[in-house]
């Protein structure tokens, strides 16, 4: 039973220190699962948050019309419900309360036949941040194709 990943979010881990990781299970419609069976997914400007009911949500992550579908084909950019257990919604809550972190999806997956979402608690990196992460990823680049010997 692997995994076969449908969209990765980059901007996430150049934006943001990744810190611990979630799997979730999404809530899907049946025109979703087979437009992303078909890779029709964008995450670049999807967050998730937590509503007052204590379930948590992922909102403006694009799922594109299945071609095939009828006048019941779903909505692009609704929010969606992410499935977790109590505990993990507890945890996530807390963590997000007080070490002032935010709760961004990184990727969209198949594990055997089911859509799973990759979540991480985050926080925000300042632009010095950003700029040694490049100029590290830059080194590695040049240390693997042998430019730096």
């Amino acid at each position: 039973m692997g995994i076969k990943v449908i969209s990765k979010n980059k901007r996430a881990s150049y934006d943001y220190f990744l810190e611990q990781k979630y799997e979730a299970g999404l809530s899907l419609k049946g025109t979703e699962v087979k437009s992303l069976r078909a890779g029709n997914c964008s995450m670049t400007e999807a967050f998730c948050s937590i509503d007052k009911n204590d379930e948590v949500w992922i909102h403006q992550m694009t799922i594109a019309h299945y071609e095939f579908g009828n006048i019941q084909n779903h909505e692009e950019t609704r929010k969606r419900k992410l499935l977790l257990n109590r505990s993990e919604i507890e945890s996530i809550k807390r963590s997000l309360a007080t070490k002032g972190q935010t709760l961004v999806p990184t990727m969209v997956y198949f594990k055997g036949s089911k859509v799973k979402l990759e979540i991480a608690l985050a926080k925000g990196k300042k632009l010095h941040d950003k700029r040694e992460t490049k100029k590290t990823k830059e080194v590695e680049r040049k240390l693997r194709q042998g430019i730096y010997e």
